[in-house]
């Protein structure tokens, strides 16, 4: 079996390194033949990695030094021009070198996605990166993008981001035909707006060659029912989305806490009931299912949570490391290339300018800070 590397940015992330370090730890317990390369500062990512590793994970882990950081309210534009001595840049180029299969960072969003656009560059075909998150259902989970990319997207963009999104699903799922569906405020046909009507129409001529089954459209309250393996929307409203439901999980933890130490009665029920309530905890708390991934890159990268600890770090590396195995960069592009780029040629909206191919640095720095 190819041993899998993973390039992280011991850097990134709110409480960093030390939880990437117990992220790692936690990772390495499931997964004991993948290599960490971690960049960073080596004097504290090596404390770290002393304080809160294992031997095992130490002897699988290399450090490689950087003198520089990505702030949490960098602007991409700033990041990009000032950025290529950090630990996020250093980290996302090994994945480009070849010397990586994946690149994991929990840091600034918005320099993540425009380093990894500028260094991977797009893979051919696809026209914008796209976040796709996985969330939890009544019977598993389903993948759900954008959900923070890109503010609107074009009717093309949709439509990408649902081949993405099907061949994300069907390595992670293991299926062969994945269910796809458009997030819209009705199911009915006529609802919604011209773009999200027009890539509905073209997704039911697309489905066939695409070997995924399109349902059609879905409202908010079908996310969370499982209805389909893969729910498109635009950055804006799935970043609206992503959050409200991570609040509401919060609130009802919050209130069942609450009713359960209220009275005597409620905690004598919460000590019977503890398996159970175990077990719903375990169900509703968000870091089980941390880790976005930036797919249309032609590269691997994930995006864990900023704030997020080892527990929630370890489930997006461990997403980083299945992905890795699965290829799935290479299964977008084969699909991309094979039935889909011929059929894409879609007119947008508002023309963008063409950086898919080889952009300048200048180009994407000019478009980051056009959107700054």
């Amino acid at each position: 079996m190819t041993k899998i590397t993973v390039a992280v940015d011991a850097e990134g992330g709110d409480h960093a390194p030390d939880i990437v370090i117990q992220g790692a730890r936690l990772s390495r317990e499931r997964h004991p033949d993948v290599n960490f390369v971690f960049f960073g500062d080596e004097t504290r990512v090596k404390k770290a990695l002393d304080t809160l590793g294992d031997a095992p994970l130490r002897e699988k882990s290399e450090i490689i030094h950087t003198s520089d950081r990505v702030a949490a309210d960098a602007k991409p534009a700033v990041a990009l021009r000032r950025g290529k001595e950090t630990s996020m840049w250093k980290a996302i180029t090994h994945l480009a070198e070849g010397k990586a299969d994946s690149v994991i960072s929990a840091g600034n969003t918005g320099a993540l996605m425009a380093m990894s656009r500028l260094i991977l560059k797009m893979i051919p075909g696809a026209d914008r990166p796209a976040i796709a998150a996985l969330w939890p259902t009544f019977t598993s989970e389903t993948v759900v993008l954008d959900v923070g990319a890109n503010i609107d997207a074009s009717e093309k963009q949709l439509i990408d981001f649902a081949v993405m999104g099907a061949e994300y699903a069907r390595i992670l799922y293991q299926t062969n035909a994945p269910v796809v569906s458009l997030l819209n405020v009705g199911s009915e046909a006529p609802k919604g707006g011209e773009i999200v009507k027009a890539a509905s129409a073209k997704l039911e001529t697309l489905q066939d060659g695409a070997k995924f089954k399109y349902l059609g459209f879905v409202e908010g309250d079908d996310i969370s029912k499982g209805v389909a393996d893969v729910i498109v929307t635009d950055g804006f409203s799935g970043n609206i989305a992503l959050k409200t439901a991570e609040g509401t999980a919060r609130l009802i933890g919050s209130y069942l806490k609450g009713a359960l130490t209220a009275s005597l009665f409620g905690k004598i029920g919460a000590f019977i009931a503890g398996r159970s309530l175990r077990a719903f905890k375990q169900k509703i708390d968000p870091r089980r299912v941390n880790g976005g991934v930036f797919l249309g890159l032609n590269g691997l990268v994930v995006k864990s949570h900023g704030g997020t600890d080892g527990f929630g770090y370890a489930a997006a590396l461990d997403l980083a490391i299945d992905l890795s195995k699965g290829k799935v960069t290479e299964a977008i592009k084969t699909n991309f290339a094979r039935n889909f780029t011929p059929e894409l040629t879609v007119a947008r909206e508002t023309p963008l300018p063409d950086m898919t191919a080889h952009p300048s640095d200048k180009a994407v720095i000019e478009a980051e800070e056009r959107k700054s």
